[in-house]
Parts: structure tokens; sequence; C-alpha cells
């Protein structure tokens, strides 16, 4: 109940709108209606995206409202994002649907209302129990076979009982019941993938002989090549899941991770028989595998096996680039240079910036929370780590927008730049992600070209 609560937060304008929508639809009109209130946004902007792809980009007026009306929008499942967070909405023909949340807590705080708003609640009222159950539940992969099953079984059988609830009153489509039904299981059956390797490396004690027979049976009942999950994260997490416990043999933790990734190439051609996502799979372990392995060896061995599977032709050149890239960011080479600015908009050269030992980081004004913690960290370093200096680079599109952010951090001891050539700084230094951390030595030789601020060894890396 607790989405259904939160509706009475919306406020009267919003309320006013949706009731004139409502009054002008007829149960055969298939136009559908987007609005809603954003508290503290991030910035002016919110997309709808079908499919990982932004299909309409809504601003937000001057009180952080929006209103979009759609006559082609197809039924099914889409996105919206307020970057960097994201959430689900279906939309069905004729929905009219408001949404109202304040992005410093964005997914408790979303609710839903209007035509519509019942199945959407309930997706994010069972993505909240699914957080609470993870949150509470590293401890039971310490447990013995039989405690750990007890406890899932227990936090599954209560959200089941939540979900058949709420289909019956409800009575929602069976286009709708492949995500609910998905949102519901696939949380639950991750969990028993992880258990065999979570439990050996915490415990040392190897379960997979203890295991019962039917243990993996459930993974017959599971359609690999449903291309309308090919993007819905629940699915995608189980997937990474199961690729890794079925490529990490149980009796040898400190298997390769060459090794590894082939095994989870092979693994993929096996389960996944549709092309697109199949090829999708194997791009993703690619791209993840490339990033966290930078011997030479390896990654052409890996690109040969690779290339067996792919029959994504133009991912596969995307692939290739980012091979040859990570090589140049190995140990011991030199960081190439690429056109930075400081807020005086002063260029910098690599020879200016790696006088002494540095740690470069990056952010982007959006993600608020990563912006913060990164800073706060990289200021903690520095007061233990002074022969160290910090860079930060910030890769927003707007060099207004970083100045903005800018001048509310504390970075009185960081070298701050930004980067005004996103495609030169994604290619040379294959900056895809924020959380990439570089450790470069005096005179711009690459220590470390692939690490996080956050890593709990990282301090060991500065020796």
């Amino acid at each position: 109940m607790v989405a259904y609560s939160k509706k009475i937060l919306f406020t009267t304008t919003t309320l006013i709108s949706l009731l004139l929508i409502s009054c002008e639809l007829t149960k055969k009109d298939k136009t559908c209606y987007f609005g809603g209130e954003i508290i503290n946004p991030n910035s002016k902007y919110m997309y709808l995206c079908k499919d990982n792809v932004i299909i309409d980009t809504i601003e937000l007026d001057k009180n952080n409202r929006f209103f979009q009306k759609y006559d082609t929008l197809s039924e099914g499942m889409y996105t919206f994002r307020h970057e960097p967070e994201y959430q689900y909405i279906y939309f069905a023909p004729g929905d009219s649907l408001m949404i109202r949340l304040n992005t410093n807590d964005f997914d408790n705080s979303l609710a839903f209302c209007g035509r519509g708003d019942q199945k959407n609640n309930f997706l994010i009222e069972l993505f909240l129990k699914n957080e609470d159950v993870k949150n509470s539940s590293f401890e039971i992969y310490d447990k013995d076979f039989n405690k750990f099953s007890k406890s899932i079984e227990t936090s599954y059988e209560k959200n089941k009982t939540f979900y058949e609830r709420r289909k019956k009153e409800i009575d929602w489509s069976d286009d709708f019941d492949l995500y609910a039904k998905n949102m519901l299981d696939m949380p639950y059956l991750a969990q028993k993938e992880m258990y065999p390797r979570i439990h050996q490396k915490r415990t040392g004690d190897d379960v997979c002989e203890l295991l019962p027979t039917d243990y993996y049976s459930f993974r017959k009942n599971i359609d690999f090549n449903n291309e309308k999950l090919m993007t819905y994260s629940p699915f995608l997490k189980y997937l990474t899941s199961m690729l890794e416990n079925t490529t990490q043999k149980c009796e040898d933790e400190h298997q390769n991770v060459l090794e590894s990734n082939i095994n989870k190439l092979k693994v993929a051609d096996t389960i996944f028989t549709n092309k697109k996502i199949k090829n999708a799979i194997l791009n993703n372990i690619a791209f993840m595998y490339l990033l966290e392995d930078q011997n030479a060896a390896n990654n052409q061995s890996f690109i040969k096996e690779y290339l067996k599977f792919s029959s994504d032709k133009i991912k596969q050149k995307d692939i290739i680039k980012i091979c040859e890239s990570t090589q140049m960011l190995s140990t011991g080479k030199y960081l190439k240079d690429v056109s930075l600015i400081d807020k005086e908009s002063k260029k910098y050269t690599n020879s200016e910036i790696f006088k002494r030992n540095t740690i470069l980081f990056f952010w982007v004004s959006d993600a608020k929370s990563h912006m913060e913690m990164a800073h706060k960290r990289a200021n903690e370093l520095k007061a233990k780590h002074p022969n160290w200096d910090f860079v930060a680079i910030n890769i927003d599109k707007s060099t207004k927008k970083w100045k903005e952010s800018l001048s509310k951090l504390n970075c009185n001891y960081i070298l701050e730049l930004h980067s005004n050539n996103f495609d030169d700084i994604k290619d040379k230094w294959v900056i895809t992600k924020i959380q990439r951390t570089m450790l470069i030595e005096n005179g711009g030789k690459i220590k470390n070209g692939f690490v996080s601020l956050f890593d709990a060894n990282f301090e060991s890396y500065l020796k």
C-alpha cells in the first residue's frame, strides 16, 4: 500500500490536469498522456525511452512539471530517465499516467496516478520489496544450504502472495504479466545462482557437490530468447549471475579472467538462439572483459573466440577498437593527450598535468551523489597521501553546467578540468563510465589505467 498512500502528495494542479484528461478519454481512445512533477530536479530534462533508446526529450517547465501527449505510443514497457536515475513505466492504449517523485529519494518517493496507475504502482512496490530483501540479505550467503534455502523461499513466497493478489485485483494483460512475473522471479533465481560462489568465497566451503540434483532445474523454464526482456533489468541481472555461476568452476575460485570470459561466450552461444539477443549478450561480455584485463596476448585470444560467435559486424568493429584502445592504456604506456580546459578556459597538456604522481577521476553533474562522494574521497586520500596530485575531469557536454556544479564543490586541493570533446576522451582513454580512476606516474606513464576510487584495496595501489 506504500505507493497508493503516496498519491495524496500530488499537487492540486496535477490532479486537475489529470481529471481534465480523463474526462476527454473514452475506452476506445488509444491516445496516451505522460506528465508529472519532479521535486529537486537534477536538470531541466526528462527522457522517455524504449529499449534504451530515447524516444522523447521532455523539458520541465518553471514549476518542474511536464506534460506530453502521444498518439502513437505502442503498448509495452518503457523507462523514464532523469539522469542519473531511471525507472520503468508500462503504457497501454489510453493510459494517462502522472508521476511525482523527489530526486533525493528517487525510487521510494515515486508514485503514479491516473489511468494505468495500478499496474505501475505494483511494479514500483515489488521493486522496493526486492530492494529491501537484497539490502537485508548480505549474510544469508554465509549460511549452510538449508538455512539459505529457507530464508530466500520465505521472502519469495511473501512477494509471490503479493503478486498473485494484485494480479487478480488489477486483471492486467499477459504482456504486462511477462514483466511482473520476471520482476518477481528473477531476483530470487539470481540469489540461487550466486549462492555457491559467494558461499565458497566467504566461508571456504565448497557446496557444489551438496546441492540437490534438481537445484538448477528452474533454468529449463526461463525464456532466454524473448526480445522484450533484452533490456529489462531484473532479467539482465539474473543473466549476469547465471553466466558467472556457469563459467566459474566451484573448485577453482582463482580461475583466470580470460578462461572465465571465454567460457561465458560459449555458454551464451549455447543458450541464446535469437541472434539479436545473442549478439547483445556477447557484446556486453566482450566490453566488460576488455575493461578488466589489459593483457595484450589475452585480449587477442579473447577477440579470436568472440569473433567465432558474434554475427554483429558493426559491433565487432567497436569491440576491436575498444581492444586496441585498452592496449594503449596498459601499465608502462604513456597516456595520450586529450582536449582539457580549466574554468578559465586555459588548455592543459599531459606535460602540464603530470608533474608528479597523479590520481585522475571522473564525474558528471547529473550524478550528484557520485560527484560529492568522489570529491570527498579524493580530499580524504589527499590528506593521507600528500605525495600524490589529484585531478578531477568533468565530462558534461555543457561547460556552463560544469562550472555551475564546480562552484558548489569543496575542491581546493584538486585540479578541476573539463573535457570539451567527449568522443576524443572516450576513444583515447576508453572513458565509458564515471566510476573509472587512473593512476598516472610523473611524466604521464600509466601505473594503473583501470581502477576505482572506492576499491577497498585502492590505497595499496599508491605504494
